[in-house]
């Protein structure tokens, strides 16, 4: 999830850390030629990675999601070492007015099973949905745990309903949610969606497919911050420098400005850096 954005960005070494690496964690490790899995995970993996220690080495930029944890250990060693976004407890919200009531819920609950808190809502102008939706999440909670669902639905998760699709949408931008469903597949209600980490369209896009197989990134931002900017992508990985050559005849053309801007501001080692050059 990690490792292919930064190959395809020409990063050179790349540490991977697990906490508990499996056969099929390091199976793919393998598969992506990655050398170095060091066996150590949350927060004190994070400190490890900003800092160095003698085992683990310092990098220049951690990456990947984590629990409320990781991410708020991210943000704290953010001032020495640069990370990739807060990308930390998932939340997951369908917009439906019409569907499977069977199967909004279990995606509802899928990405209920993360943590405890989880945040999984369902918005819809439809009463009628909601309660379909209820049931047959308490039901396919009766049938499994789920792992942290049963808890999570109760904690953080919510079914709201909206007067009109519009308020639900106005909703939807100022939560800006990791995961967005719109399972009705309706291309137009896309243009009403300005914040969201990735969005999953059509009854047939199952929330687990973005996880594992479809190809988005799913190191993707949480807590509000799809307002501000998109999931991960290779472009993570590249830092750009810009290079300047002026030449004489560049440089007369640019000078007056230079020395007008240099003046006005009361930089006048700036304007003098300008004017010796004449």
């Amino acid at each position: 999830m990690t490792a292919i954005p930064a190959q395809v960005a020409g990063v050179q070494r790349i540490l991977a850390v697990c906490p508990r690496p499996n056969n099929e964690l390091l199976a793919a490790a393998n598969f992506l030629r990655l050398t170095e899995v060091a066996r150590i995970g949350g927060a004190q993996a994070i400190a490890a990675l900003a800092y160095g220690t003698k085992s683990i080495p310092r990098v220049e930029k951690i990456f990947g999601p984590g629990n409320k944890y990781v991410t708020a250990t991210k943000q704290l060693v953010s001032l020495d070492c640069a990370i990739d976004l807060p990308a930390g407890p998932t939340e997951a919200i369908v917009l439906a007015e019409r569907g499977k009531a069977r199967w909004i819920a279990a995606d509802l609950l899928a990405q209920a099973e993360h943590a405890m808190d989880a945040a999984s809502f369902l918005v819809t102008t439809s009463s009628a949905l909601a309660r379909a939706v209820q049931r047959e999440v308490k039901w396919q909670l009766s049938a499994s745990p789920f792992g942290f669902a049963n808890l999570s639905t109760r904690l953080v998760g919510a079914i709201l309903v909206a007067k009109s699709l519009e308020d639900a949408c106005k909703f939807i931008n100022r939560f800006a949610p990791e995961h967005l469903s719109l399972p009705s597949g309706e291309t137009e209600l896309l243009k009403q969606i300005r914040a969201a980490g990735t969005i999953f369209l059509g009854p047939w896009a199952a929330q687990p497919l973005g996880d594992y197989v479809s190809g988005s990134n799913h190191v993707l931002p949480t807590a509000g911050w799809a307002r501000r900017r998109g999931g991960l992508s290779a472009a993570d990985f590249v830092k750009c420098i810009s290079v300047q050559t002026i030449s004489r005849k560049g440089f007369l053309r640019l000078a007056d400005s230079a020395e007008t801007l240099a003046e006005a501001e009361g930089l006048l080692a700036h304007r003098n850096a300008v004017r010796i050059r004449r």
